[in-house]
């Protein structure tokens, strides 16, 4: 996906540079392949997880704004035999298939438009503030601002955890006392 993401939205691929923007719809080792393949990663601000569950992925260009959905054909998994007919398994046959069949038989690409602001999505570098509420230093403009105060998303009601009890003080260090 990311090799073809290269060839058709005209970029050298793996990036060494920011360009690239991609958009992976798993958490799965598809993400992995992605960043081999593309140069975008999740600590290089490059690689994004939305996870739906599928084996998909957006490609953006970051100075044009063109985008381009892959994501592998329905049938592959099927046809994969067909590519690899000596194959001792189904996984063997997609590993050998996959390898052999042509990318149009293999990806399908089709042109999209982000539903959200490309330019907030990748921010401003070196951005950062202080949550009025915890403390907490807020990367990337991700801060919320109620009533005049600036918050993390956690303390802004937004959070994906809950606190059990109070910090856990770090473990002390070997001939400290």
């Amino acid at each position: 996906m990311g090799m073809l993401a290269g060839k058709l939205l005209e970029l050298d691929t793996p990036r060494r540079d920011k360009r690239l923007l991609a958009l992976v719809e798993t958490d799965g080792c598809a993400a992995d392949g992605v960043a081999a393949a593309s140069g975008c990663w999740v600590g290089r601000r490059t690689l994004r997880v939305i996870d739906f569950g599928k084996v998909a992925a957006t490609f953006v260009d970051t100075i044009d704004g063109r985008a381009l959905r892959i994501a592998p054909r329905p049938e592959i998994r099927l046809r994969a035999r067909e590519y690899a007919p000596g194959a001792k398994s189904r996984w063997a046959a997609q590993l050998e298939g996959y390898q052999r069949m042509p990318e149009q038989e293999l990806l399908r690409a089709q042109e999209v438009r982000l539903v959200f602001s490309l330019a907030r999505l990748l921010s401003k570098p070196g951005y950062r503030v202080a949550c009025r509420a915890c403390g907490e230093e807020i990367l990337n403009e991700r801060e919320v601002l109620r009533e005049g105060m600036t918050l993390c998303r956690a303390c802004a009601g937004e959070s994906y955890y809950q606190e059990v009890r109070g910090p856990i003080p770090p473990p002390a260090r070997p001939g400290c006392g």
